[in-house]
């Protein structure tokens, strides 16, 4: 850990850090699919975000303040509000991929899920500022709606599951 103190490598918050270390190399495969400048520069900023996230988890509890705002939370939110606008309304259940970016983006959705798991079971053991599990949980669903924003960008039909159970 951060400070040199040593932990199983089965600790909740090596998971955790771990995970959150995954999706930032993950949202870098993403980013390099997007054409868009403005999406790519709001995809460096969280990378930054989950960078500094990371060496939170990465350290002892009460050792460092936590680096999410509420400035960032309220920025993905602003973002989500802004792809929903433009997007036909969802009336199925939908399947990830279609395009590239879109399926890229499902990958970045799923690990920040997980991450969002990890989180939560250090809060079960020890203290956790409530903006980062906030944070990747907000994360997750800008994750979702940027997919579909690249299948509607892209003109890529998304992906409808049909229900096997008729």
């Amino acid at each position: 850990m951060a400070g040199g103190k040593r932990i199983p490598k089965t600790s909740p918050r090596l998971e955790a850090y771990g995970t959150v270390d995954e999706l930032n190399a993950f949202i870098a495969c993403l980013s390099e699919e997007i054409d868009n400048a403005q999406d790519r520069q709001f995809l460096l900023g969280i990378q930054y975000n989950l960078f500094t996230l990371g060496s939170y988890l990465a350290s002892e509890a009460g050792t460092m303040d936590c680096p999410i705002s509420e400035e960032n939370i309220k920025e993905i939110e602003s973002e989500m509000d802004g792809i929903d606008a433009i997007l036909p309304p969802l009336k199925y259940f939908i399947l990830p991929g279609g395009c590239r970016s879109n399926a890229l983006a499902h990958v970045c959705r799923t690990i920040c899920r997980r991450a969002e798991r990890n989180i939560f079971q250090i809060t079960e053991i020890d203290r956790m500022d409530k903006k980062a599990l906030q944070y990747v949980n907000r994360l997750s669903d800008y994750f979702f709606l940027f997919s579909r924003k690249q299948s509607f960008y892209k003109k890529s039909k998304e992906i409808i599951w049909e229900s096997p159970c008729k």
